[in-house]
């Protein structure tokens, strides 16, 4: 194999947290991943779930490169910002100890970058990434993809 592209994975955090990662070969692939709390199980075990889930989809992958996450700024609710905090921390410690380079991505900037509009709305978000030829479940596997998109871009740029 010649010239293998760096693996990315891009995340939008949350209890529905979307994903995509582009493989070595430059295929993506994506989807949303459930860690809504179960009946009889403590608080913490949804962060758990989230380690176990990025540790399968690095042996999957073979390795991660680098992670991109969607970084917001302000939540609807106390509770969603407090599930995002613990998904980051999770994640953070997880990139930390495995080496794996990460970074955040202002919403607005995702959002510009996927419809040249930097408060496009969800549906205009999923037609963008939609338009690249890809069929989101919803808008937490959009917002993904576009940041995955955002990500190739970046990443690519800086190895020219």
């Amino acid at each position: 194999m010649t010239n293998p592209k760096p693996i990315l994975l891009s995340l939008d955090l949350g209890t529905s947290t979307g994903w995509a990662i582009r493989n070595e070969y430059g295929r993506i692939v994506s989807g949303t991943a459930s860690f809504k709390p179960r009946r009889f199980e403590g608080g913490g075990m949804r962060y758990l779930r989230f380690e176990r889930w990025l540790n399968e989809t690095r042996n999957v992958s073979g390795r991660i490169d680098a992670v991109y996450f969607e970084e917001v700024r302000r939540h609807i609710g106390v509770d969603a910002a407090h599930a995002y905090g613990g998904f980051l921390a999770q994640l953070t410690a997880w990139c930390e100890h495995h080496s794996i380079p990460y970074e955040g991505v202002p919403v607005g900037t995702i959002k510009r970058f996927i419809t040249s509009k930097g408060n496009a709305s969800k549906d205009q978000v999923i037609a963008a990434v939609q338009a690249l030829g890809h069929k989101p479940e919803d808008d937490n596997e959009a917002d993904a993809l576009a940041l995955l998109h955002f990500a190739i871009e970046q990443h690519d740029q800086g190895r020219k």
